[in-house]
């Protein structure tokens, strides 16, 4: 993992007063409530991001833009996995044969050239219908097309703006922290998600997790994982704030430790480390998510660092990893908390996963696109900048208790 700057930590990002905190305004009140300063001139990143689980509430939750009907399923017909997952999941998800895409190429190396790639989204793109808004891969190998991972060079197009040479920044996506809309309508992407696993019976298991938690309101928690690798760690400063803000939708617990083990209700699980110990002794929630933020987890039969492959394995229905050197920078990984909230509205995992990364490129979104835990469910903001829950009901004891979509907590003071 190399470093950002001297220290890894996150830099400082720039705002204008006068573009973005006028006094009065929505940003201008979060801000304040999060004892920013009033002239508004820099944040740090980690306050920035978490301005996002303020405001992205304000707006009214819509439906979940992907589905089975907006979704395409690509299919590489040179690969006999490949053929057996895609058949598998159009009969699971009833994905119509419109959305059905064939190609053809080398199924047995982990890279593809730029070359092979264009002439092969040059196909995808005349042959999809217009409605579509996202992509599902069913396919494992190959991985990555030059610098860029194949599910974002699926995603935005191959473009080496998406990579870096060097411990640099990398093009930004829009549709980072959106709150709704189309991605291909509104945002100009169709966010890709590949259908990972080591072999056809892993890969129809990942399916029968995503379509099992479809609505099934899970108690589960959160695990962030703060760990001893201070490179590998740079999420954590978040992690605080995140559990505070978020402690009414379900039950978050920051471990100040490398690894969490023997856990019977994970449903996320975040954590920065080369290779991150005990992962197949814990339970896995249908619908969960987990990844480790290290530099080649993207990398899915590589043997130097851990594989994000490892976690779909060990039970989880979505993870990620980066295929080339990305640097520490977080926004180069998932956001926990712009995550958790997209995934906790009624997101599919797709959606919520490619929501929570502001530079993709280099990344590989892996698992069961149309997961939708929370399907239905509506977040709100108290007045107590706690986020809760829209469509609870208050018991007569006092307890805010929703019936289906997240945890009973005391009602705010």
């Amino acid at each position: 993992m190399v470093l950002v700057g001297d220290t890894g930590s996150y830099r400082v990002a720039h705002i204008k007063t006068q573009n973005h905190l006028r006094p009065g305004s929505r940003l201008y009140r979060a801000a304040a409530s999060i004892g920013l300063s009033s002239t508004g001139e820099t944040i740090l990143q980690p306050v920035a991001i978490l301005i996002f689980l303020f405001l992205a509430v304000l707006s009214p939750a819509a439906n979940a833009a992907i589905t089975n009907s907006t979704l395409a399923l690509i299919v590489n017909d040179n690969d006999p996995q490949s053929v057996a997952v895609a058949e598998y999941y159009q009969k699971s998800r009833l994905i119509p044969d419109k959305n059905i895409i064939h190609l053809r190429f080398d199924h047995q190396t982990s890279s593809m050239s730029a070359a092979t790639f264009n002439a092969l989204r040059e196909t995808v793109e005349g042959a999809v219908a217009a409605d579509v808004q996202a992509y599902a891969l069913t396919w494992t190998k190959p991985y990555k097309v030059g610098c860029m991972s194949i599910t974002s060079a699926f995603a935005l197009g191959f473009d080496k703006a998406y990579c870096a040479q060097g411990c640099k920044p990398t093009k930004k996506v829009a549709y980072y922290g959106s709150s709704g809309g189309q991605p291909y309508r509104d945002f100009g992407i169709r966010p890709t998600m590949m259908l990972a696993g080591k072999n056809s019976f892993d890969v129809l298991q990942l399916i029968d997790r995503g379509v099992i938690a479809d609505n099934s309101r899970p108690r589960g928690r959160a695990y962030l994982v703060s760990t001893s690798d201070k490179h590998r760690n740079v999420r954590a400063a978040n992690y605080p704030a995140i559990a505070s803000r978020m402690q009414a939708l379900l039950d978050i617990e920051v471990v100040k430790a490398n690894y969490i083990h023997d856990k019977a209700d994970v449903l996320f699980y975040f954590t920065g480390l080369k290779r991150v110990p005990h992962v197949n002794s814990n339970t896995y929630l249908p619908g969960a998510v987990a990844d480790h933020l290290t530099s080649s987890g993207g990398a899915l039969f590589g043997d130097q660092q851990m594989s994000a492959i490892k976690w779909l394995e060990a039970g989880a229905t979505g993870s990620y990893g980066t295929v080339s050197e990305p640097c520490n920078f977080p926004g180069k990984f998932p956001n926990p908390g712009v995550l958790m909230l997209s995934y906790m509205r009624g997101d599919t995992l797709i959606e919520a996963y490619w929501k929570s990364v502001s530079m993709p490129g280099q990344g590989l979104f892996i698992g069961e696109p149309l997961s939708s835990p929370f399907k239905g469910c509506r977040i709100k903001r108290n007045l107590d900048g706690i986020l809760v829950f829209a469509n609870d009901w208050l018991s007569p004891n006092g307890q805010h208790a929703d019936s289906s979509c997240g945890l009973a907590q005391p009602k705010a003071k």
